[in-house]
């Protein structure tokens, strides 16, 4: 007989979007205990022949209904002995981003799924369930972090965006304004960072405003600052 009490693998998911102008967090309430009723980051266990990855993408399914349209990647692993009350658990939480996207559908064990202010939800008293408070702190700096040295702001952005749409794309992950003439030009003599459609639209307002996809760079190089 093993020395080594049994423990559970999960895997918990922070899924952030822009809506109405503020960044939010997708929540599930949960229906069972622990916690139940409390607000929680989509998760669950891994099943014994599952990967990870494909874990994450299945509770997200399982519990809001989304099945596409987001940028997937592992944030760290969290193991903290009593951090599940049930048993020792150790769970791989998962970074995804994605544009405005539709309202979630609770299923399987989650009473509720909502979109939440970022801000709000990490203020909240009591605040989310088991450590998913630290989980979605964690989450929120690795996607302002990763805004500096990579172009994945564009990930919150729909497929074809104006240079002012990514501006504030910046400016509501980072919380603080960005000049906008400096802004455009660094992002548009960043080679690889925007391709052009050649379209334009008015959507922002005011004169007809230039189209972008995200280009193939993987690294800005010089990076974009939070000062």
């Amino acid at each position: 007989m093993s020395d080594h009490p049994p423990f559970a693998v999960t895997v918990d998911v922070v899924l952030l979007t822009i809506r109405a102008g503020e960044l939010s967090a997708l929540v599930v309430r949960r229906g069972e205990a622990p916690y139940r009723g409390r607000w929680a980051l989509p998760g669950g266990f891994v099943r014994p022949d599952e990967d990870l990855d494909a874990a994450a993408a299945r509770e997200l399914r399982e519990e809001t209904g989304l099945r596409h349209g987001f940028h997937l990647e592992q944030l760290r692993t969290y193991g903290a002995p009593r951090r599940d009350p049930r048993m020792r658990t150790v769970t791989v939480a998962y970074l995804a981003l994605a544009p405005d996207l539709t309202s979630p559908v609770a299923s399987t064990d989650a009473a509720e799924a909502e979109w939440r202010p970022v801000d709000a939800l990490l203020s909240a008293r009591p605040g989310l369930a088991f450590d998913h408070g630290r989980i979605l702190g964690d989450a929120l700096e690795r996607a302002r972090a990763k805004l500096e040295y990579s172009p994945l702001a564009a990930a919150f952005c729909p497929e074809e965006f104006t240079i002012g749409e990514l501006r504030r794309v910046y400016e509501t992950v980072w919380g603080t304004a960005i000049d906008p003439r400096n802004f455009h030009r660094k992002v548009s003599k960043t080679p690889g960072f925007l391709v052009p459609t050649g379209e334009t639209t008015t959507r922002d307002g005011g004169r007809p405003a230039q189209l972008f996809r995200r280009g193939s760079l993987d690294l800005l190089n010089p990076p974009l600052t939070r000062g």
